[in-house]
């Protein structure tokens, strides 16, 4: 395909808009699938884009059908519908965070239908994503992937190709799993510190210098500090969400994950605590709610991102 392919776009939410920003930007014909936030939709029908009423709609009128939204059952949905009218040599993209089982039920009614089913999960945040720069792991035979290559390059600094369909989802679920285990490790960390006196300034800088700093590390931390848990972009309920496909996917797979079910059942615990529609760094909070503790005298929370 050519920067003339026609690409249907569904979830313009904060990672949907950049990438369907930076497709108009690149040349392609794009068009997106009605959102109840009318915001990133107008925005992208003021760029060039069309509208399209249903995902049969933008399927019929697109080579390329892309989906960014929140669950698998979601991607199922619009993929099923999408099928209804699709035609032969349809390619369906899905850049959300799936179960990798459902993934591979969907690729195999695609291929009966005589549509591509690829996996392109993402990574990095939506000031990336605006800026085209996000990194994605692709799950594709070799003639889809050659296919949506130059589209995957509008939107991604960072392109790798882990395998069949199906691989990226995988991939994605073990990154995910890493991420939010640091996270967890840093808010026990951090209220320990705090109930056992420790000065939390020095104890940043001596992470800071050696070799347990990472870049989770340095989104939680500082602003963490002074009250404000806003730096890690992304929602506690979309974590837990990943997480409990991260769990599903090795237990499928008949493999022990002690260390994925703790982090998951941190994330179940802030959720219980009232912290579900913040983002990452109140999982602070939550560990200092468990403690009794007050972690910052005047905190500031932040609301759930896509």
């Amino acid at each position: 395909m050519t920067t003339a392919a026609r690409i249907g776009f569904i979830g313009v939410g904060l990672m949907g808009h950049g990438m369907a920003k930076n497709l108009l930007q690149k040349g392609f014909a794009l068009t997106v699938v009605g959102h109840r936030n009318r915001r990133p939709v107008e925005d992208l029908i003021a760029r060039g884009a069309a509208e399209a009423k249903s995902p049969a709609e933008a399927a019929a009128m697109s080579d390329i059908l892309w989906i960014c939204v929140s669950t698998s059952p979601q991607v199922e949905g619009i993929v099923r519908e999408a099928l209804t009218p699709a035609r032969e040599g349809l390619i369906i993209v899905d850049s959300s965070t799936s179960e990798p089982d459902s993934t591979l039920k969907l690729a195999e009614e695609c291929r009966s239908r005589g549509v591509s089913y690829v996996d392109a999960p993402l990574n990095r945040t939506p000031k990336e994503a605006e800026e085209g720069r996000l990194n994605v792991m692709v799950g594709a035979d070799k003639a889809s992937f050659a296919a949506i290559k130059p589209a995957l390059e509008a939107i991604a600094e960072n392109i790798f190709h882990v395998g069949p369909v199906g691989s990226g989802h995988k991939i994605k679920l073990l990154n995910n799993f890493l991420a939010m285990g640091q996270a967890a490790a840093i808010a026990e960390a951090l209220v320990a510190g705090r109930k056992l006196g420790v000065d939390l300034d020095q104890f940043y800088k001596m992470i800071t210098a050696g070799g347990v700093n990472s870049g989770i590390f340095q989104m939680m931390v500082p602003k963490s500090l002074t009250g404000d848990f806003t730096g890690f972009q992304f929602g506690i309920g979309n974590a837990l969400k990943d997480l409990r496909y991260y769990t599903h996917m090795t237990e499928s797979g008949g493999l022990p994950s002690l260390m994925g079910e703790a982090v998951h059942q941190s994330f179940v615990q802030a959720a219980a605590l009232g912290f579900k529609d913040r983002l990452i760094a109140s999982l602070i909070e939550a560990q200092a709610k468990v403690n009794n503790l007050q972690f910052a005298t005047s905190p500031q929370v932040g609301g759930q991102t896509a």
